[in-house]
């Protein structure tokens, strides 16, 4: 993994991987034989993608309630000024009321995918942009800065939203699909049938709704996660006495506050627009996220759009940290 990636993880890597290391190196031929292959130019150069998309598995997994809060969340009220206003717990009381504590992990299979796909590339994307940056700046007897570092986040959240657009459609279908009418419900058995019956029923472009948002919020979430959180550990060094490690865990958090900040008004257009379906005169009710931000300002308030803010931190903190506390891990084992 990078400098940059490794930093925000610094904190929870475990004390015992120095006697890990030794342990490898007393280990037979068998081990000897395994740490060529993972030497190999291709297993270096897939690794960093193969690590991003375990680790945003994991982190998926551990948060996938909150993140099937945050959707109903977002979708109560819409086209109201006022509307419910619900909370966290309310949300979480109705859906514990109207089924069983899984349907919190309703969309797991799609969350899972959308990781597989989106922090995949969006980490390996990342790990081989600074790598041919840094490469690029040693060359000329340089180091890369943060305008550098920046980029390379920027482009790798915009690709892999990009790529990753179709699981996250599915993922939102999945989730909002128990607020519709018993009658209307798809009742999707999997994020391969969602992605089926959408493709059959809307067209294959139709998985890329929301695409624009999603690309934007992948690039404002990481650019919050990179500007901020560069800041925030800076400073902190600085002005307080505190250990590394809780240094780390607080520039962790703070970004995340920033990251939320910035990309919760484009997730939550993001989510209106991988929602919605036609109605009965065959027309969408948005015509593209311009359109969207423009009807919900006007008809639920500019305030609507951070509705669930402290819900989506929730989300966007704890999943930077396991992402990449385990991104580091795998790429300590693999290295």
């Amino acid at each position: 993994m990078s400098n940059t990636v490794k930093e925000a993880a610094e904190a929870a890597r475990p004390q015992g991987n120095e006697m890990m290391g030794t342990a490898k190196n007393v280990k037979g031929d068998g081990d000897a034989v395994a740490n060529d292959f993972l030497h190999t130019p291709f297993m270096r150069a897939a690794l960093p993608f193969i690590n991003g998309g375990i680790s945003g598995m994991v982190a998926t997994t551990v948060i996938q309630p909150v993140d099937m809060i945050k959707v109903r969340i977002q979708l109560a009220g819409e086209g109201k000024a006022g509307g419910p206003k619900p909370t966290p717990l309310s949300v979480t009381r109705e859906i514990l009321a109207s089924g069983k504590a899984l349907d919190l992990y309703t969309g797991l299979s799609a969350g899972l995918l959308r990781q597989a796909v989106y922090t995949t590339a969006r980490l390996g994307f990342f790990d081989t942009f600074m790598g041919q940056l840094t490469s690029r700046a040693k060359a000329k007897g340089q180091s890369i800065g943060f305008a550098e570092r920046a980029g390379a986040g920027l482009a790798a959240g915009g690709l892999a939203a990009m790529v990753g657009n179709p699981a996250d459609l599915a993922l939102i279908r999945m989730q909002s699909d128990g607020l519709k009418p018993v009658a209307e419900r798809k009742n999707y058995k999997s994020v391969i049938d969602a992605l089926v019956s959408i493709a059959k029923s809307e067209g294959i472009g139709a998985l890329w709704a929301g695409a624009a948002p999603t690309v934007v919020r992948a690039m404002a979430l990481n650019f919050g996660q990179l500007a901020f959180f560069s800041e925030a550990k800076a400073r902190l060094k600085e002005h307080t006495s505190w250990s590394g490690n809780a240094v780390t865990l607080s520039a962790s958090a703070i970004a995340g506050f920033f990251a939320s900040f910035f990309s919760l008004p484009f997730d939550f257009v993001k989510t209106r627009l991988q929602k919605q379906s036609r109605g009965p005169d065959g027309k969408l009710p948005y015509n593209g996220m311009a359109d969207c931000f423009a009807k919900v300002a006007k008809q639920e308030g500019p305030l609507r759009f951070y509705r669930g803010f402290g819900t989506y931190y929730v989300r966007i903190a704890p999943h930077a940290m396991v992402t990449l506390i385990v991104a580091d891990y795998l790429g300590f084992i693999t290295r």
